[in-house]
């Protein structure tokens, strides 16, 4: 129902911004995340001194929901997306701000090492990943 209301109120919203030709590219990226069907995970969309978190936001969230579901196993398979996403961007998200860069790296760690345990805890794993979207929430300007 929420969709139902939100797209007429869009329309309504742009179809005056169009005809007075303005520029609504810098309101897209809000449009997309109340339409989007995973909302929640984009959400974060603000652009931080590191860029656009957008996307590891969402396979900590994804992480997340695995562990909340006691799936231990899928969630370490799910967090290596982020390692491997977080260490192909390093070279042009670490020169925007190295200190930054730095503590979500080490926070990332954390989640990372929590769930690849020899028998990984679950509160562990659900505090080390709170912990690494309220750092990136915090970095966005979202807590």
């Amino acid at each position: 129902m929420r969709r139902s209301i939100i797209f007429p109120a869009i329309l309504i919203a742009t179809i005056p911004a169009f005809m007075a030709n303005r520029d609504l590219t810098t309101h897209a990226s809000h449009w997309l995340a109340a339409l989007s069907p995973v909302g929640e995970a984009y959400a974060a969309t603000e652009t931080t001194k590191l860029g656009d978190l957008s996307k590891f936001r969402v396979i900590v969230v994804d992480t997340s929901k695995l562990v909340d579901a006691n799936d231990l196993a899928g969630a370490k398979k799910r967090i290596k997306d982020l390692e491997t996403s977080w260490d192909d961007a390093e070279p042009a998200l670490k020169p925007r701000a190295a200190a930054d860069w730095h503590k979500l790296d080490k926070s990332i760690d954390s989640a990372l090492e929590a769930l690849r345990e020899s028998a990984p805890n679950q509160s562990k794993c659900r505090q080390t990943l709170t912990q690494l979207l309220s750092m990136m929430d915090g970095m966005s300007g979202k807590a």
